[in-house]
């Protein structure tokens, strides 16, 4: 197995450099060996390899973040989407501007194909769901709600860990992978190529792809000023992740699974969304840049199901002059949720309208059972007015079409952060101004899910591919 340990203090020139083994850097390696053209890769990943990505709350010795060093959840082999309930959406209604820069057309048809990938390495029997046609568009129509189109690939936290796992294993003797490496600086050649650093440790490359995912966002901005490339702010997203009975929201789980819905409030015209939905699922801790913050998975295997659905709802927030630090802003509210609450934070729904904190009594006197160990607590303490009003909308808006999201017991738990990195530079071939230095995924600003990151490796792929051909 080739891992960093083995390769200490070598240093070795490539044709390919990959930094980040997420879903980019995954299948940019993984269509440039499919090419055989005897390339010498290498990926470089701050995190473990896949098999000892191991985070340890179990919900019983462990409840909460403990803060360790690399977060299995967040780092390793498969990114942050190792461990999510392996939703691939397939679209450009949302997930990403990738299409932008490559044309719509190409980039569904690269999401098709990694699709196909990823039932031939273990996602075989999965189902593909869709909106098309579906009698749920025209209910949201009616209740001044937006389902967005796109066809979902649910592989379940379970067969996703496969797919992954079977990924590696066909990569592993053709790529030279370098874990629980954090790389330092990205730097340019004199013959026009590129160096990465990791402590004493220094490896050339013709060409590098940065892909390190939106953990890796404060890194990219140093990075980024290192080498002068332009960037532009993003958003953030902020909100809260919703559990309740899966009863409530069946009718549209069992026929879309994955329902991106999108409502803009009355009060102040602000757009809210469902996001990241957990049929039958659980609601996780994340941590990020030592910061923890809430997600939810879901598995395949009837198993493990739980009696909960859980999803996202969140108001993006975008900023200009002068203040332009979208994340920070994020980060604080984040930080203040964590200060108050040493963790996530959770509230009935009820107790929210009524303007008192949940407490532990009332959270176990709920009809909604947690699947997360969290503490109980009062969100309008932590999340600005403006946002929670949204949020409070959209509930009572979701609650027409699906009765029962409005309950009482219905739980919120606090807060959801997404942070996108800046936009970076980059042309339509997702080079910087320096030609040979790739960014895609999701710290290119670009993408913002497993489809649309894992497309963009591909793409420079075959553009690397293509050139080869080109130089001889």
């Amino acid at each position: 197995m080739k891992m960093s340990q083995m390769k200490q203090n070598q240093a070795e020139d490539y044709d390919v450099l990959i930094v980040g083994a997420g879903p980019g850097g995954i299948f940019t390696a993984y269509e440039l060996c499919q090419a055989n053209r005897g390339l010498k890769i290498a990926v470089f990943e701050c995190g473990n390899p896949l098999s000892a990505r191991k985070c340890p709350i179990d919900g019983k010795k462990v409840k909460s973040c403990i803060g360790c060093k690399t977060c299995a959840i967040m780092n390793g082999f498969g990114g942050a989407g190792a461990f999510s309930d392996g939703k691939y959406n397939i679209t450009n209604q949302f997930g990403g501007t990738l299409y932008e820069y490559i044309g719509k057309q190409e980039a569904l048809s690269l999401m098709r194909y990694v699709d196909e990938i990823n039932l031939s390495h273990g996602g075989a029997g999965t189902k593909l769901y869709s909106t098309a046609n579906t009698a749920i568009k025209k209910k949201c129509f009616e209740n001044d709600l937006h389902l967005l189109d796109a066809q979902v690939r649910h592989l379940g936290t379970d067969k996703n860990y496969i797919v992954l796992q079977n990924l590696y294993e066909e990569l592993q003797d053709k790529v030279d992978f370098f874990f629980r490496m954090e790389i330092d600086a990205v730097e340019r050649t004199d013959d026009g190529g590129y160096a990465v650093t990791a402590g004493e440790q220094r490896f050339t490359g013709r060409r590098c792809v940065i892909s390190v995912g939106r953990s890796g966002s404060k890194w990219m901005e140093g990075i980024c000023a290192a080498l002068d490339i332009p960037t532009r702010s993003n958003r953030v997203d902020i909100g809260v992740r919703v559990e309740l009975p899966a009863a409530v929201f069946s009718h549209l789980t069992d026929e879309l699974y994955e329902s991106k819905i999108v409502y803009r409030t009355k009060q102040f015209e602000d757009l809210v969304r469902t996001f990241c939905m957990n049929p039958r699922g659980v609601v996780v801790n994340e941590n990020t840049n030592g910061i923890v913050t809430v997600n939810g998975h879901s598995y395949e295997d009837p198993a493990l199901h739980t009696e909960n659905t859980n999803f996202a709802l969140l108001v993006s927030k975008h900023f200009s002059e002068p203040f332009r630090d979208s994340n920070g802003y994020g980060e604080s509210i984040a930080r203040l949720s964590n200060m108050l609450g040493g963790g996530v934070m959770v509230q009935r729904f009820g107790d929210l309208i009524r303007g008192r904190r949940s407490n532990a009594q009332r959270i176990a006197e709920s009809f909604v059972v947690p699947t997360l160990a969290a503490q109980p607590g009062d969100l309008s303490l932590v999340i600005p007015k403006r946002i929670l009003d949204g949020i409070i909308e959209m509930i009572y808006a979701l609650d027409k079409i699906a009765p029962g999201t409005a309950n009482d017991d219905t739980l919120l738990y606090g807060v959801e952060v997404k942070f996108y990195n800046m936009e970076v530079e980059i042309d339509h071939d997702l080079q910087t101004k320096y030609k040979g230095l790739y960014v895609i995924g999701d710290c290119s600003g670009v993408t913002h899910s497993l489809s649309h990151a894992s497309a963009s490796g591909v793409y420079v792929a075959r553009h690397m591919l293509g050139l080869t051909e080109q130089n001889g």
